[in-house]
């Protein structure tokens, strides 16, 4: 089982973080690169949950999103091709005075087959930069379509 972890600073509010994340519609693969229009489905969403089947390249999984506290959002893994077990998605979110949010992001990867055991081995290790090199982008996005990235 692989958990690798990460921290981001970033201009956006965790709200609008939250937002993009529970904004299931097309074009979801702008903000989320990982995240394929092809492979979206929503099964059911309420007003701070959902449940939804998404993925790419070939891996997809079935979330339980849950954002009722919206400091600390978990997508639980229920189905995928590659992952079981404990395997999701977490969303650690502290407001500093500065007006920029800390994310913290805990990601866990149980492989429930041979290919999913591989692959969860390899982002425990040298997959972890793509994983960092996504959430970079995917800050990037959230702050652009909030207007929110600082100016240079």
């Amino acid at each position: 089982m692989a958990t690798i972890h990460f921290h981001e600073t970033m201009h956006a509010t965790p709200e609008q973080f939250v937002a993009a994340l529970t904004d299931f519609g097309p074009g979801r693969s702008d903000v989320f690169g990982n995240s394929a229009d092809g492979y979206l489905k929503v099964h059911d969403q309420g007003r701070d949950e959902a449940d939804v089947t998404e993925g790419s390249n070939g891996i997809w999984e079935r979330l339980h999103y849950d954002w009722s506290d919206p400091d600390h959002v978990v997508l639980t893994t229920t189905d995928s091709n590659l992952w079981g077990g404990h395997s999701g998605h977490s969303y650690d979110f502290t407001r500093q005075s500065d007006g920029t949010t800390d994310i913290d992001v805990a990601i866990v990867r149980e492989g429930k087959n041979l290919k999913g055991r591989l692959v969860g081995s390899f982002l425990g290790t040298v997959g972890k930069g793509h994983l960092v090199k996504a959430f970079d982008a995917t800050v990037k996005a959230v702050e652009a379509r909030n207007d929110s990235a600082p100016v240079h």
